[in-house]
């Protein structure tokens, strides 16, 4: 991943949670959805979080599986530490990785592998890498969520999102420097369509895959491991 990126990130790490509910305007819906699709038959599942900066997407799976044993990998050491002060009375389930999650060999099998707001950071080619990494990290059975962003299928359309979503930020009460640094931050996304996306994971080897949630460019994907 881009350190450039790592650095904007790591800035951004004390108040990086506060920001991101105001800066996504479908918070309380984007996430639900997302913490709706880890479904678990058993009560202590093993799910790796990517890019799991702050801990915000695995605090919400534990308070859902509070026996869940769980991985966090991210690039800044900043954002983990953030999450092991979340997690410090629950340390014994909870495992931190600090590296780059496009690289870094996996040498365990999850139930689920769950991401949000990180994979639009990669190249497409590292995009598509990415998910047959994670299929072949997941045990038979398991599924993957990504709740993610997702290119507009025109520019016009992509225009349009960024004009809304600049509207509902500028309307939400953040301080205009934390605005202008979210803005910093986006010139690095590299946002797929949700088409894209689909094909990608389904050439992995993903089966029932699906866009299940979508507010303009904010997006869920689910796609399952056959067993």
């Amino acid at each position: 991943m881009d350190p450039s990126v790592k650095k904007l990130f790591d800035a951004g790490a004390k108040d990086y949670e506060w920001q991101r509910r105001n800066l996504i305007p479908c918070f309380d819906d984007f996430y639900g959805m997302a913490l709706s699709l880890v479904e678990s038959a058993d009560s202590s599942p093993r799910i790796l979080d990517l890019g799991a900066g702050t801990g915000l997407f695995s605090g919400l799976v534990l308070q859902k599986y509070p026996k869940a044993r769980l991985t966090l990998i991210d690039f800044s050491e900043l954002m983990l530490d953030k999450a092991r002060q979340r997690f410090g009375s629950q340390a014994a389930n909870v495992q931190y990785i600090t590296a780059d999650y496009c690289d870094y060999a996996f040498t365990e099998s999850y139930d689920f592998v769950i991401s949000s707001l990180s994979i639009h950071h990669l190249p497409h080619d590292d995009k598509r890498k990415l998910f047959a990494n994670v299929y072949h990290a997941l045990r038979d059975g398991g599924a993957f969520v990504n709740a993610d962003q997702a290119r507009g299928s025109t520019p016009e359309t992509d225009a349009y999102y960024k004009r809304r979503w600049m509207a509902s930020v500028s309307a939400s009460g953040l301080p205009q420097e934390m605005i202008d640094a979210s803005v910093e931050r986006r010139k690095h996304d590299i946002n797929a369509s949700v088409e894209e996306q689909i094909r990608w994971m389904e050439e992995a080897g993903f089966t029932d895959v699906d866009c299940m949630y979508k507010n303009l460019e904010f997006a869920v994907f689910y796609g399952k491991k056959g067993r």
